[in-house]
């Protein structure tokens, strides 16, 4: 492999500005507690010797932890809000940075010393471009939702006909854009996605990834290599270098350690995509299982025992040991219902909906322009008329259309040569919703049923165990 591991430790981190970001959130109006964390204890002793495993899991909204010990029990967990600090704009960089050492600060200081491993999710295909000399970002995130048509002709170009790639929203299209738009000099930069990003800060090895993370920059995970086509390009310097997910970076940064209270022999392990860490939470391995993550977006995942790929759905296929996860993202999903309902109005009018009726309604829910899959149109506009009087039968054709689009997907998937589906596990806040799951049986035809383990955390923390202990993603 011809890509570079840049594997100097970077500076320290600036603690100083750490021990300012209350007072920052103080100034800018962000309660220096967000959201009150959320501990949790399950009864399960911690014995003589035994070892803890920590997943944080980096979603569009907010950010979670799980501490998990080797047969799978938690023994905490909490979440985060990302803290805002201005109205005008979301300073993603520090906002994530800053959440990161909240979610550390928030692992109750008792069980710190006893964590053996980390790893975190993120959001798939979030870009973040760095200059390995200075550490800093040579430009603003690019999201995980974000579409570059100007890169995609040239990308299309390289690429087989039919890559994961061959998307406006890919990691590559993105890496193309900003190649073709930064003015100065690119010797010294290095692409990271965004579980990269933060596992770093507490490594401190610059341009380590993971072959799920990877897939949409190019990374053929079957031949377990970037393709020549790709390595033949003049950014190809900006690869990271590549492992399995959950395998052991370093160990965490002395500075941090030490001012969390971490053991010194604390390793943080290569991470993954969210909706990839939701499937390993809810513990579905055998091919024919599937899962469907409704969180702020719709992503689903079926376990194959064949590879399928092809652009013009946005369907792609994640390698998970001698296995594969095929499935896409939608921009579809509970970010439309939060922008529409509150909280409280979602749960009042769910109670008055009848599961086994059919809404005539058919909208395409998107909160903006443009969808991934099961239809790849960054020009698909959003469809939510017309508005029926009823605040009950209007939220029964919103939730009709979604499973409508869940149930496209896997009939898709199922089109394209992929094990059919015979279950659906659902993760995810949408997960909650009973009504919402006896629409999505009748209208996927199939069973439904919530996972024991619904976040994305919890299998960042499998991954964690992995890492620390050798265990196969699919134990």
């Amino acid at each position: 492999m011809t890509t570079t591991i840049f594997s100097t430790a970077c500076s320290s981190l600036n603690f100083s500005s750490w021990r300012k970001l209350r007072s920052r959130m103080l100034d800018c109006g962000v309660s220096s507690k967000p959201r009150r964390p959320i501990f949790a204890n399950y009864g399960v002793d911690i014995g003589i010797g035994k070892k803890l495993y920590l997943g944080m899991d980096f979603g569009t909204s907010g950010a979670r932890y799980s501490l998990i010990d080797r047969e799978g029990n938690i023994h905490a967990e909490g979440k985060r809000e990302y803290p805002v600090y201005t109205e005008e704009k979301l300073d993603w960089i520090q906002s994530w940075k800053d959440t990161l050492f909240l979610l550390l600060e928030d692992v109750p200081i008792s069980l710190r010393p006893v964590v053996a491993s980390i790893a975190i999710d993120g959001t798939s295909a979030t870009t973040i471009i760095i200059d390995s000399r200075s550490k800093e970002p040579l430009s603003r995130p690019f999201l995980y939702n974000e579409s570059c048509p100007d890169a995609l002709p040239l990308v299309k170009s390289i690429a087989p006909a039919k890559h994961t790639v061959c998307s406006g929203s890919s990691t590559l299209c993105k890496l193309v854009s900003w190649w073709n738009s930064y003015p100065s000099s690119k010797e010294s930069a290095v692409l990271l996605h965004q579980a990269d990003w933060l596992l770093w800060l507490l490594h401190g090895k610059l341009g380590v990834s993971d072959y799920n993370n990877a897939l949409k920059v190019g990374y053929d995970p079957e031949m377990d290599s970037y393709p020549s086509w790709l390595l033949s390009q003049p950014y190809s310097h900006l690869l990271p270098s590549v492992q399995d997910p959950g395998t052991k970076i370093g160990c965490m940064k002395e500075d941090i350690r030490r001012k969390f209270g971490y053991p010194k022999d604390c390793l943080i392990c290569t991470g993954t995509t969210d909706s990839i860490a939701a499937f390993l939470a809810a513990r579905a391995t055998k091919p024919g299982k599937a899962v469907t993550s409704l969180g702020s977006t719709l992503a689903i995942k079926l376990l194959s025992s064949r590879r399928v790929e092809d652009s013009r759905f946005g369907v792609y296929s994640h390698r998970l040991d001698n296995k594969w996860l095929v499935g896409g993202a939608s921009n579809t999903g509970g970010a439309v219902l939060r922008h529409l309902f509150t909280d409280e109005q979602l749960e009042k009018l769910s109670e008055q909906i009848n599961p086994f009726e059919a809404s005539p309604l058919d909208y395409y829910p998107l909160q903006a322009i443009g969808e991934r899959f099961p239809v790849a149109d960054p020009k698909m506009e959003p469809r939510l008329h017309p508005r029926p009087e009823s605040d009950v039968e209007y939220l029964h054709g919103i939730l009709e259309s979604i499973a409508r689009i869940e149930a496209k997907g896997y009939n898709l998937l199922k089109d394209l040569g992929a094990t059919p589906v015979e279950e659906v596990i659902t993760s995810g806040g949408g997960s909650k919703n009973q009504k919402w799951i006896k629409i999505r049986e009748r209208v996927l035809s199939l069973p439904v049923c919530k996972a024991d383990q619904t976040e994305a955390a919890y299998g960042a923390a499998l991954l964690a165990i992995k890492g620390a202990c050798g265990n196969a993603i699919s134990d």
